[in-house]
């Protein structure tokens, strides 16, 4: 029966050979298609994977470049510093503030100042057994006299906190008219105050303005300290002269 139908085996062998030649080629490209998407898919978690660890070697070389600026910074000032980190901010409103981990248990008092490694930061204004609270230059209520380091010309430090934002200029005031001030001078502090040692950088000029029927003028300039990208620093141990302190108390006695 076999060899009697070979002629038809052999028909219906090549229609099957055919029909399943034409079934192959879709079903393969099926196959193709659901291995790609698998593949895709692998590729895209791992694509995922690596761009998070990019991110994070990026942001540890920031922080290891931030690290390495702040301890040149401490190796190279004469200033008593205390390195603190910032736990808690508060930027939101006209009375800003920060929070920094070292408190009375560290030796931190109130009035103390707070630097980092680009200038002037604030001042202590609470301190708890291991936390102080800071005011930032950024506050209504900050003053600090400060000077202008080339002409040495001399003012007070402040910030308006205009519609309740940080805007990132602050005001050298009572600086004379006829002082000559130019664009991108470099204001420091003055050490006048008692307050805060002197020379640490507080901004550069960026504008000024006179006041009309005024014998000064207004300074602005730009802060070195950006406050949203700060997250640690150094409080000064830096505490009055509390002779000139009693100077001055007899001073004021003198003219009651």
């Amino acid at each position: 029966m076999v060899g009697r139908h070979q002629g038809g085996l052999n028909n219906l062998r090549k229609v099957s050979i055919t029909i399943f030649s034409y079934l192959e080629e879709p079903l393969s490209n099926v196959r193709v298609y659901r291995q790609a998407l698998k593949t895709n898919t692998q590729l895209r978690k791992q694509n995922i994977l690596l761009l998070d660890e990019l991110s994070r070697l990026r942001a540890a070389g920031q922080r290891n470049k931030e690290l390495r600026r702040m301890l040149q910074f401490s190796s190279e000032s004469e200033l008593s510093l205390y390195p603190v980190q910032i736990v808690g901010k508060e930027l939101n409103q006209v009375t800003h503030s920060l929070t920094v981990d070292a408190g009375t248990n560290q030796g931190i008092k109130k009035g103390m100042p707070m630097v980092s490694a680009d200038g002037l930061v604030g001042k202590v204004i609470v301190t708890a057994a291991g936390y102080s609270k800071i005011m930032p230059i950024y506050h209504t209520l900050f003053r600090v006299s400060a000077k202008l380091q080339q002409s040495n010309a001399y003012g007070i430090i402040s910030w308006s906190g205009e519609s309740g934002e940080i805007i990132e200029e602050l005001q050298l005031n009572y600086v004379p008219q006829t002082t000559e001030v130019d664009t991108g001078e470099v204001v420091v502090t003055s050490g006048l105050s008692n307050q805060y040692p002197p020379d640490i950088p507080i901004g550069k000029v960026i504008r000024t303005e006179p006041r009309q029927g005024k014998e000064t003028q207004k300074v602005f300039l730009k802060p070195f300290v950006n406050l949203y990208e700060l997250a640690e620093g150094f409080i000064v141990k830096f505490e009055p002269d509390t002779s000139i302190k009693k100077l001055n108390k007899q001073y004021e006695e003198i003219l009651e």
